[in-house]
């Protein structure tokens, strides 16, 4: 494409209009990796709770590059060093660092691979001859640290992004953060990623508004129970696929998706199975179970009927672990089959904050530094810090 062609605007409902600063940038947006995230949606199955959830991983990747332009230019405009290199490199690292996600995001994220999709979205990089810096960056192995905190971190640009993106498109306003606020208080201090003293309020707000999301979006239990219900289908499509009788002769399914079920969980040294997946996404699985509600395999069609017309089931969470003799009293299957794929049984987890992790740390005029729970007179390290596990049964 003639350079003179490509287009570097892009009009954002988020963030008013979002600029791709570089030729190179805009063949990588370019890439079939990258187009990829457009058939992704951001929050999987959470459109069937909040209507609006119709976001795609290509838009928050867009996103959380167009906050990263605005970290690094405040950051130099504080006088910290960042080369052209470092400059686009961080850019690479941020707009790539989603492509390596499965359809419907988190929610199938081990069914295709034995790694995490940031392990494939290293490989995609890999793939893509983007520079070492890049590579390093999201890696973290670069030797300035700060680099990848703006990428992967505690108050970085992907959860900057994902939070105001998010809250926007379900209408949760308990997300919504002082987002340009929090990067114009960026700074650089002994090689890592601080926040100026006067946005610890903003980072208050912030630490509390992801805890929110997370139970009121990401950890709904409708969505949970949406998500065990896609599981459960695609655990009865392979097993059938196993036995011969999935019959996809009669009830086709993308090559891609068949090659996994076929398969099963792969490796990302699988060369076969890597170039499958980066032609997988959201519409070859919905393609796939809306023709499986005509199978003559009545656990399957059933399943894929219920999620086609969102009769999701039931689902019972509580604080501590289910009992077998609970699970007894609620389960109302008794086969092992009817169990194994009409009920499902986990533990849902979040930590809002983790300060044994890179902590978000507050950098003073004086040049002291204080983690964000000892300067905060809002937040408790023990609280935020604690882990929440609640344990859910579901069965449709």
């Amino acid at each position: 494409m003639d350079v003179q062609n490509k287009k570097k605007i892009i009009n954002d409902p988020v963030y008013g209009f979002i600029n791709i600063p570089n030729e190179e940038l805009f063949d990588i947006v370019q890439s079939s990796f990258v187009q990829r995230l457009r058939r992704i949606k951001q929050l999987g199955l959470s459109n069937l709770v909040y209507p609006g959830a119709e976001h795609s991983r290509f838009s928050h990747s867009l996103g959380a590059m167009h906050l990263m332009v605005q970290a690094l230019e405040v950051l130099r405009q504080k006088g910290v060093e960042i080369t052209e290199s470092e400059y686009n490199g961080a850019l690479i690292a941020i707009l790539l660092h989603d492509v390596g996600h499965s359809p419907f995001s988190h929610c199938l994220e081990h069914f295709f691979f034995d790694c995490s999709h940031e392990d494939l979205s290293y490989l995609f990089m890999q793939k893509l001859s983007v520079s070492e810096t890049a590579r390093q960056i999201f890696a973290g192995t670069y030797p300035k640290q700060f680099l990848h905190q703006l990428v992967s971190s505690q108050v970085d640009t992907d959860r900057l992004d994902y939070l105001t993106r998010d809250s926007f498109f379900t209408g949760v306003s308990e997300g919504v953060i002082g987002t340009e606020r929090i990067l114009k208080m960026f700074n650089v201090w002994g090689g890592e990623l601080m926040v100026d003293e006067k946005g610890v309020y903003s980072i208050e707000k912030f630490i509390i508004s992801r805890r929110l999301m997370y139970w009121q979006v990401y950890m709904h239990k409708t969505v949970v129970a949406a998500d065990n219900l896609m599981k459960n289908i695609l655990m009865r499509a392979r097993d059938l696929q196993t036995e011969g009788r999935l019959h996809t002769e009669l009830y086709p399914v993308s090559s891609h998706l068949a090659y996994f079920l076929s398969n099963g969980m792969r490796t990302k040294q699988d060369a076969q199975a890597v170039e499958h997946f980066v032609l997988l996404d959201d519409s070859d699985i919905w393609s796939s179970i809306k023709t499986w509600t005509l199978h003559p395999d009545k656990i399957l069609s059933f399943l894929s009927q219920s999620l086609v017309n969102r009769r999701l089931g039931k689902i019972i969470i509580q604080n501590e672990p289910f009992s077998q003799e609970q699970m007894r009293r609620l389960c109302r299957y008794e086969s092992s089959e009817e169990q194994r794929y009409f009920t499902a049984t986990d533990q849902l987890h979040n930590k809002a904050y983790n300060f044994l992790d890179t902590g978000i740390n507050i950098l003073y005029k004086d040049g002291s530094v204080r983690e964000i729970c000892e300067a905060s007179d809002q937040l408790d390290r023990g609280f935020l810090s604690k882990e929440i596990k609640k344990y859910f049964f579901y069965q449709i």
